[in-house]
Formats: C-alpha cells, sequence, structure tokens
C-alpha cells in the first residue's frame, strides 16, 4: 500500500498523466478540496488537464502514513508551485509561486487507488498568489 501511494506522487512529479491514471480504478472517487467529488478516471483526467494547463507543481517532502486496514493510507507533503494561466473562479494567474501544506486520503481496492481526498488550506494558497 505504502508502494502504490508513493508511486502515485513519484508519478505525478514525473509529469506521465497515462501512467498515473493506470495506477487508478475506473470508478475513483476524487474528493476536491472544498469542491465536490467527482467520479472515474476519465474524469480525473480532465482535473488533471486543467490543472496541468494552470498550475506547474512538484510534490515535495512526501510521508506516506498507512494502519492496520489494508486498503487504507493518509499521506502528508507540500506542493512547490507556479500559478501559471488562470483557473476559473481564482484570482488571476500572473506567475505567482506557492508552497503549500497538503493533506491526503487515499482507499485502495484491488491493488488500484479508488478514492483521494485532498485538503489544503485555501485561504492561505489565495493569500500565496495574492488574492
Amino acid at each position: 500500500m505504502k508502494y502504490l501511494i508513493q508511486h502515485y506522487y513519484d508519478t505525478f512529479n514525473s509529469g506521465n498523466r497515462e501512467a498515473l491514471l493506470e495506477l487508478l480504478s475506473d470508478d475513483v472517487v476524487h474528493e476536491i478540496n472544498e469542491g465536490s467529488a467527482e467520479v472515474g478516471r476519465d474524469t480525473f483526467c480532465t482535473f488533471l488537464e486543467r490543472m496541468d494547463r494552470c498550475y506547474q507543481e512538484q510534490v515535495e517532502n512526501l510521508v506516506v502514513f498507512t494502519s492496520d486496514t489494508p486498503n487504507r493510507a493518509a499521506a502528508e507533503f507540500f506542493i512547490r508551485g507556479k500559478y501559471v494561466n488562470t483557473d476559473e473562479g481564482l484570482p488571476e494567474a500572473t506567475g505567482q509561486t506557492y508552497h503549500l501544506r497538503i493533506g491526503a486520503f487515499f482507499e485502495v481496492t484491488n491493488g488500484k487507488i479508488s478514492r483521494i481526498t485532498n485538503y489544503y488550506n485555501l485561504a492561505a494558497w489565495m493569500k500565496m498568489v495574492g488574492a
């Protein structure tokens, strides 16, 4: 389990979105910070395309936590990023940089990630990008 989550973030950092999507179940549930839950690998692909268009991000200082529960894990890390294109409903992007702590929770089913829940301090991010 720990390897799968570590591999997910290593793949994220590599930029290989096809390989990242292969780590997800077809019906993956993505619970977006302060947003709704989206379901499905295709929907997650669309989310990644938007993120890649608007942000340049790398995961740093990753710590993965596992428990006796065989299908659950959590991670804490920092995102070092640059806001490069304005994301709908957010402040104008002018190349602002940010370094933000993130928490994530995972469920795994049949060796694939079946749920990703992300949490971060949106107000802190807004302050970092000058909103």
